[in-house]
């Protein structure tokens, strides 16, 4: 599939791990064996310097010697048709495997356990993953039942056509109603496991908008305008609100302390084989609910 770069001074490997969510190493080895076609031309170094609007053009090789299970996990199925499914993905629940972790439990051994069929580009591993959520992370993942859908489903969000909207509740008190974070992300020079505002990074921008104020805490609406990793957790830490629960990035513990209560609550997409739009909801999860009605009563 062919992806285009939006800034200056990336790294090939980490533009393929990031794009791919595979490891740097796994990365280089598949640049420095296979290639990785830029702008036509393949390149062999992994050190590769991208700029803005070079076209990369890479396949992933399927995963060899692996095997995903299909798994009797009960499922939040929203809509599915033949061409795609929306899943209200719980909290607690890895998207898929990553390298040699987390063979079990996941999305997709749920999803080939409950589908009838699901798209082959991102191979053994993600099968029919288009986008994905953290594993602490409730709500909307939308999947790919065929190719066709896939590579429809996927140009959308990588043109900014298809909508996710997230709710999330935050610490502090906003002094704006509303704003716009553009702060570019890449992986944090002091913790390789962390996302962070990073100068030269890749370009990431999140639409936010207060829904309630809870004097010490802010229940806000987050629009993503990019799709980075922890775009969402790594932007609301950056304006020194960061989501609750979220430890990795300086949540308070206080209220609730069983990962960041940020939920996926609204998905608006176009439908890939009839060009209809499509817009698709979920209420907040009951523990979310709980804590917000805890803040009602004790504002009160």
């Amino acid at each position: 599939m062919k992806y285009s770069v939006d800034t200056d001074k990336t790294r090939l490997d980490v533009f393929i791990a990031d794009k791919f969510a595979i490891s740097r190493s796994n990365a280089k080895s598949c640049i420095e064996r296979l290639g990785i076609s830029v702008n036509g031309v393949l390149r062999f170094k992994s050190g590769y310097e991208l700029r803005s609007g070079d076209i990369v053009d890479f396949e992933p090789p399927a995963p060899k010697e692996l095997e995903i299970k299909a798994e009797n996990i009960p499922l939040d199925i929203v809509y599915q048709d033949e061409y795609f499914a929306v899943i209200n993905k719980p909290q607690g629940m890895v998207v898929h495997q990553a390298g040699s972790y987390t063979k079990t439990d996941t999305l997709v051994n749920a999803l080939l356990y409950n589908l009838d069929s699901l798209s082959s580009i991102n191979g053994v591993i993600r099968p029919g993953i288009v986008h994905r959520l953290d594993k602490d992370t409730s709500g909307l993942i939308v999947v790919a039942k065929n190719d066709e859908a896939h590579k429809s489903l996927a140009g959308q969000i990588e043109k900014k056509s298809a909508r996710r909207i997230y709710l999330g509740l935050c610490d502090g008190n906003f002094k704006e109603d509303s704003g716009v974070v553009d702060a570019p992300i890449a992986r944090s020079k002091k913790d390789r496991k962390k996302m962070a505002v990073v100068e030269g990074g890749r370009r990431a921008v999140t639409h936010y908008t207060v829904v309630k104020r809870y004097g010490k805490y802010t229940l806000v609406r987050f629009e993503l305008e990019t799709g980075r990793t922890h775009q969402i957790r790594v932007h609301a830490s950056s304006i020194h609100h960061p989501i609750v629960g979220d430890t990795v990035y300086g949540g308070s513990v206080a209220l609730y302390n069983n990962g960041q209560l940020l939920h996926a609550a609204e998905l608006i997409l176009t439908h890939p084989h009839t060009g209809e739009c499509m817009s698709f909801t979920c209420e907040l999860p009951k523990y979310f609910s709980a804590v917000l009605d805890k803040l009602d009563k004790t504002s009160q």
